[in-house]
């Protein structure tokens, strides 16, 4: 009777080091190659067209010392990350398209890298090759992650997030547990609507941990990341903020929001109201570049006029709220691209492909929600939700949502492999 060979383990060891390299160079090349095809046909509107106006935070920064739109005028009218992204970017290589698309490049590869290591730790290595390059090949981000736009960077935190999450949930360490708030911190400098998610993902822990010191870490690295920038709001600009612009928050709550944004606009159409405080910040860039005057504005005066205009209406108008909370939801999970300031979809990757990108894995994704782990699940279905919620307070948009989409592909290729298996047994 012959004897059973097996590959000696160093063999074996050696094949699973070459598998996961090819794993690797797959994703890089699903997340590589569409966008640089991409860069190269917008070369010419990447600095002109969709911009953030973390962009114009950048540019002054570099050429005059102020973080703002204007030289002396120091600003918090928007979330700092992704202004001082692009603060070292400019300054080294200056203001030009293949910096900053190359630079975002690396950005969304990397992000596809840690959902692999996701995928890899809840389901097994080819669920998350698959998860990574079903989430990087996403149509509205190959356009999206290229141009100047904070959500490159907001996915990248959200995964690693995550990521930091479940390990500090497997192995109970505090150490982990500070790694998650450092980057739930960044999360809100990225982005001011996820200002409580410190607070899920603390919630997450306690539910998997019981009462540890691994939730005080998170909310404790969380507000360490933060304090920085709103101290400096206090000092320089004059009040404790993590942005002064309410004035966003008061366009997504007022009488005109739902009908505008029925009719296909963005909440940037609504008319600011008789006798509001002028100008605003954004008003006082467009003067200084048309005549070189500068205007100082009161961003705090400003910011808590447009807060408390968009608490009067939600106290006075339960109903409209309601209406505008509807469409928010429907508008964020909307599988169409919706509308936005900076939407920089466009052309069949619009129409069609992000729809039809979108419908098959949200499908994927409510099996997905049924057969991976539990542990990965309610982590999942915690983050998606707080997404939701806080689309009913600001407003919803595709751009909003892109975030973490990663999650939707992540169970999408939980449910996929789930698929596989069951073909193999029935054959």
């Amino acid at each position: 009777m012959g004897e059973t060979w097996f590959p000696p383990r160093d063999e074996l060891q050696a094949r699973k080091t070459a598998l996961k390299r090819l794993e690797l160079w797959l994703i890089a090349a699903a997340a590589i190659a569409p966008r640089l095809a991409v860069l190269v046909h917008e070369r010419g509107h990447i600095l002109t067209a969709f911009t953030d106006k973390s962009d114009d935070f950048a540019q002054t920064f570099v050429r005059h010392g102020t973080f703002g739109f204007i030289p002396g005028e120091p600003s918090a009218y928007t979330q700092p990350l992704y202004g001082f992204f692009l603060v070292p970017i400019y300054w080294i290589f200056g203001r030009t398209w293949w910096a900053v698309g190359g630079a975002q490049i690396v950005v969304a590869t990397a992000t596809a890298f840690l959902v692999y290591a996701i995928g890899a730790r809840v389901l097994s290595r080819r669920a998350g090759t698959l998860a990574a390059v079903l989430a990087t090949l996403n149509p509205y981000l190959v356009w999206h992650d290229v141009h100047l736009n904070r959500e490159v960077l907001d996915q990248l935190v959200a995964a690693a997030l995550i990521l930091c999450t479940l390990i500090a949930a497997e192995r109970r360490s505090t150490a982990w547990a500070v790694a998650v708030g450092i980057c739930g911190g960044l999360a809100v400098l990225g982005n001011v609507r996820l200002a409580l998610l410190p607070l899920v993902v603390a919630a997450y822990l306690v539910s998997r941990q019981g009462w540890s010191w691994a939730p005080v870490a998170v909310l404790a690295a969380a507000a360490i990341a933060v304090a920085p920038w709103v101290i400096r709001n206090r000092v320089e600009v004059g009040c404790f903020a993590l942005t002064t612009d309410a004035r966003a928050l008061w366009k997504a709550n007022n009488a005109q929001t739902y009908d505008l944004l029925a009719s296909g606009k963005w909440i940037d159409d609504v008319k600011d109201p008789p006798g509001h405080p002028f100008p605003n910040p954004e008003e006082a860039r467009d003067i200084y570049r048309q005549s070189g005057r500068k205007i100082h504005v009161d961003e705090c005066a400003n910011e808590s006029y447009y807060q408390h205009k968009a608490w009067v209406y939600v106290r006075d108008h339960p109903d409209g709220k309601t209406k505008l909370g509807g469409q928010a939801v429907r508008m964020e999970w909307d599988p169409r691209t919706t509308a936005s300031a900076t939407d920089s979809g466009r052309g069949v990757i619009r129409s069609w492909a992000q729809p039809l990108y979108m419908s098959f894995l949200y499908a994927l994704g409510l099996l997905g929600l049924a057969v991976v782990p539990r542990r990965f699940a309610a982590l999942a279905l915690a983050v998606l939700a707080y997404q939701t919620l806080a689309a009913i307070v600001f407003v919803g948009a595709t751009r909003y949502r892109v975030a973490t989409d990663f999650l939707i592909a992540l169970l999408a290729a939980g449910a996929l492999e789930w698929l596989l298996w069951r073909r193999r047994r029935a054959h």
